[in-house]
């Protein structure tokens, strides 16, 4: 006897959603039963794509009776919102790879999709083609995970690696990743840390156990970071990544940011390059784990996408509450704390005049705003008699690091103040 043939409806049939149909193709008891598109007639390369399920009108898809499972793909607020809520008081269950809508609205959603006794899984909103929701809803969820740092954007991570290995410039390194597809040609949502923000906010939700406000997120993009900065970095013994991370204390405080980072090079996310992500999680008795691959792209989001469409079919028909451990079950707002109360290392570039008594005074000013410093190195000197200084703090508190930076800008001698990246602390 064969198994009961499963109608999904797909709303948006980009790239994504182009590889989403391809591989649902391939199981016999799947049939995508109606697909909207923003434009019928546009060509798309997809064999044999039977023109008959297509439609412009995204109300055919969640209002079909015949349709049990609804795939969101077009991203952002809305509509995708108020089709996935239709979809949901229509009894359909659903799978999005839509972090920001998450992010933003997830609370929400999940509430309804509870109302009204359906799932809402989101494998391919996280990491793309890694699979990490999952394995923190099921067989990871007897641990006490206290710890994230992960690489959740390709974009920004080819950036930083062209600019790493090839001495690229920022603008450089951006214009080839725009020229090769990997960004956008307004990158904002990826290179000021947006993207990587949206997916932090969830998956430090999951992982924690309690609900992360995303308007508590700290998010810091790498607009700012430049060749020098590199080539400075890798002299010490060192990488700069966007990462997004997330730390939950004895105290059941949360802190949760997204910035570029000095990574020491024998960790394993100084050695994530090109448009890879990773996702490090420390738990007990777990201890720390790290997943890696391909972290967007048609296929790698579809595997996600797919492997949710599938889990949910496995359980229609045999149960009444589908699901149970995939479920929202957040009751408890995280507190996360202000990134200005976090403690942190710093590396600091400061451009000063070669005069007797700078160092003493880049010294005395740290010393007092409460800051040890690990290693204080003067680079070469500059045709106009300015000297580049580079100091790696030990542990201090970012309110104390920024009033600092306010005294040395405050100094005559010292003529500016490049950047302040932060160091991996562990």
């Amino acid at each position: 006897m064969s198994a009961k043939r499963v109608k999904i409806g797909l709303i948006g049939l980009g790239t994504v959603g182009s590889g989403v149909y391809r591989t649902l193709k391939a199981f016999e008891h799947i049939e995508i039963a109606k697909i909207a598109v923003r434009d019928k007639n546009k060509p798309r390369n997809i064999p044999d794509l039977d023109q008959s399920i297509l439609t412009e009108n995204p109300l055919e898809v969640v209002n079909n009776p015949e349709i049990e499972i609804v795939i969101e793909l077009i991203g952002g607020i809305e509509p995708a919102f108020g089709l996935i809520q239709t979809a949901v008081e229509n009894g359909k269950h659903i799978v999005t790879a839509n972090k920001e809508l998450l992010a933003k609205h997830g609370e929400e959603l999940f509430n309804i999709a509870e109302k009204h006794n359906r799932v809402i899984l989101y494998e391919a909103a996280i990491a793309g083609g890694i699979p990490i929701i999952m394995p923190i809803k099921t067989i990871l969820t007897g641990n006490n995970i206290t710890k994230i740092e992960a690489i959740l954007n390709g974009t920004t991570n080819y950036i930083l690696t062209k600019m790493d290995l090839q001495g690229l410039s920022y603008e450089e390194a951006l214009k080839e990743a725009q020229e090769l597809g990997y960004a956008e040609a307004d990158p904002a949502s990826d290179v000021e840390g947006f993207d990587a923000a949206y997916k932090i906010t969830t998956l430090a939700t999951l992982a924690f156990k309690e609900r992360v406000k995303l308007d508590k997120v700290y998010r810091e993009g790498i607009t700012k970071i430049n060749a020098q900065d590199m080539k400075i970095a890798n002299e010490l013994g060192y990488k700069i990544k966007l990462t997004a991370s997330a730390y939950f204390d004895e105290n059941n405080n949360a802190d949760v940011r997204v910035h570029p980072m000095l990574i020491p090079k024998q960790n394993t996310l100084a050695h994530i390059d090109y448009v890879t992500n990773a996702v490090s999680l420390t738990g007990h008795p777990i201890g720390e784990i790290t997943l890696s691959g391909p972290g967007a792209g048609a296929f790698p989001t579809a595997s996600s996408v797919t492997g949710d469409v599938l889990a949910i079919a496995a359980e229609i028909g045999t149960t009444d509450y589908l699901l149970p451990q995939m479920r929202c079950r957040h009751r408890k707002t995280a507190n996360v704390i202000n990134i200005l109360d976090t403690e942190n290392r710093y590396y600091l570039l400061i451009e000063a005049a070669n005069v007797k008594g700078v160092t003493g005074k880049i010294g005395a000013i740290c010393a007092e705003n409460n800051i040890s410093l690990k290693s204080f190195i003067q680079k070469d000197i500059s045709e106009n008699n300015t000297a580049a200084i580079v100091i790696i703090t030990e542990k201090a508190v970012e309110r104390d690091m920024l009033n600092a930076i306010s005294e040395f800008k405050k100094d005559e001698s010292i003529i500016n103040v490049n950047n302040l990246i932060r160091v991996q602390l562990y």
